[in-house]
């Protein structure tokens, strides 16, 4: 039996993520050094620095001293920069304690994080025993665990999602669509009503979704069709239903109803905004349906999935947290993150800020609270990235219900046939190099619809064919092959 199924058998199914980190300040290099009243965890966290960060620390290290006699600092790196300085932190062995992971897989497998597989039930199990399988699975490397992943939206779905007020004011109707296609007929009709305002709002780096899983992600060429072999890995770019959606895509391009500088532009279509129709959007069961889009944006928004719900290994790692293998403080940081992942009063306060000046609980409802003025944008930290989305307190908009179909979601959920299965590109890397060099020139163009795809595809393939295509392509299936056979 392997090992993930050992594991989701004995019940510990819940990682915990913590969201804190550290930015590397000369000050913070010896990261491990106890303070006078305790060990203070260094944690490096991606992201911007709350505006009243102190505060929100000051509150949350009394309650995690009190319960596992530490302290943590959380120091912050800028989503720009923390790729390359994570990089440098972990090449020089600086000394640090826990950290959002970085190249989760190639990392680990170069010994820079620490096995958590035996240190993650042992000592965060309420946390770990929340877990999907799926995030175990997931994030297993050559059979170990190195991360404690925060419980979230485990599956993910591609959503068509439509701006309402032009719903509304046009009597538009959008019953009856679950694909690219459905939605032509209502997309050219807004488009003569206006035809200055975006139909379709993409723009570079859009990249157009079907029932497919990626080995190594959705800018290289290979995938498992989920609707059809699913023990095979294929070409998307060469697959009928792929090309009948670069066709729709190039329809609709000349048609006028993606904008013409689609490929290159880097326009900003806000959520909040009236420049956009129609959008592509992922979203998750935390998201309770539009209710955390509509939000964001606020104002109205509806949406349609053209993709299944799928559980995938791109979601297991979506927001991991990894425990340094030049720790101190190895077990004690585990324990901070199964208390931040199963502690609601901590994880609460810091997701939704200062309780009473920010939020305060509604009387006689378990779980739920009203939002008062100090709540503000910069003044707490995401949830997404931070901890235990079910453990989160609710707003009275989140019906039981809601919360009702968010968890059967989880369990119905289509679990992806390459969760967990991670491709060791060692004898091929030029391959791969190329491959993606190969991809980078077509990518803009074929997935806008800028390019007719019946006269770039042959050339896309031929290139891939040079580039060592099918030598990447036969390896990948020789250990897609032992991966299924493994994990019967």
């Amino acid at each position: 039996m392997k090992l993930w199924k050992t594991l989701a058998l004995t019940g510990l199914s819940t990682l915990l993520l913590g969201s804190l980190v550290a930015c590397g300040n000369s000050k913070d290099k010896d990261a491990s050094k106890g303070s006078d009243d305790g060990t203070t965890l260094q944690m490096y966290q991606i992201g911007d620095k709350p505006d009243n960060y102190d505060k929100l620390l000051e509150v949350a290290n009394k309650r995690i001293e009190d319960k596992i006699g530490a302290k943590v600092n959380i120091n912050y790196i800028g989503w720009g920069d923390y790729e390359k300085k994570m990089n440098v932190i972990v090449s020089s062995g600086e000394n640090y304690d826990i950290a959002f992971a970085n190249n989760y897989v190639a990392n680990a497998q170069k010994g820079a994080f620490a096995d958590l597989t035996e240190l993650a039930p042992k000592y965060a199990k309420d946390a770990y025993d929340q877990l999907d399988e799926a995030y175990i699975k997931g994030n297993l490397v050559n059979g170990k665990l190195y991360a404690f992943p925060v419980n979230g939206n485990v599956f993910a779905q591609q959503m068509l999602t439509f701006n309402k007020q032009y719903l509304d004011k046009y009597n538009l109707s959008i019953d009856g669509i679950s694909s690219y296609e459905d939605a032509e007929a209502i997309l050219k009709e807004f488009h003569k009503k206006e035809p200055n305002i975006a139909a379709f709002a993409i723009g570079q780096g859009f990249k157009a979704k079907g029932d497919f899983d990626y080995p190594l992600g959705d800018g290289q060429p290979f995938a498992v069709d989920l609707n059809g072999d699913k023990t095979k890995i294929v070409n998307q770019y060469d697959t009928e239903s792929f090309i009948k959606t670069l066709r729709t895509m190039n329809s609709w391009y000349k048609q006028g109803l993606i904008p013409a500088d689609a490929a290159t532009s880097n326009t900003d279509y806000p959520l909040e905004g009236n420049t956009w129709f129609v959008r592509g959007e992922t979203q998750g069961p935390y998201d309770y349906g539009d209710t955390i889009l509509t939000n964001a944006a606020n104002q109205e928004l509806v949406s349609k999935a053209i993709t299944v719900p799928l559980k995938s290994t791109a979601q297991a790692q979506m927001a991991n947290f990894v425990v340094s293998n030049t720790s101190k403080n190895k077990e004690k940081s585990v324990e901070f993150l199964g208390l931040l992942n199963s502690d609601p009063e901590l994880l609460n306060g810091l997701i939704y800020g200062i309780e009473g000046e920010a939020w305060e609980k509604i009387d006689g409802q378990d779980g739920k609270i009203k939002l008062l003025d100090g709540y503000q944008p910069n003044m707490h930290m995401a949830a997404w990235n931070t901890g235990n989305n079910a453990i989160l307190y609710t707003q009275e908009s989140i019906t039981d219900e809601m919360i009702k179909t968010r968890d059967e979601s989880i369990e119905n959920a289509e679990v992806s046939p390459i969760l967990g299965f991670s491709f060791n590109t060692d004898s091929v890397k030029a391959e791969v190099s190329n491959i993606s060099n190969v991809m980078s020139q077509y990518l803009d163009g074929l997935n806008t619809g800028t390019v007719d795809p019946d006269e770039t595809l042959p050339k896309l393939n031929e290139a891939l064919k040079n580039a060592g295509y099918d030598k990447v392509l036969e390896e990948m299936q020789k250990q897609f092959d032992a991966f299924l056979k493994e994990s019967k």
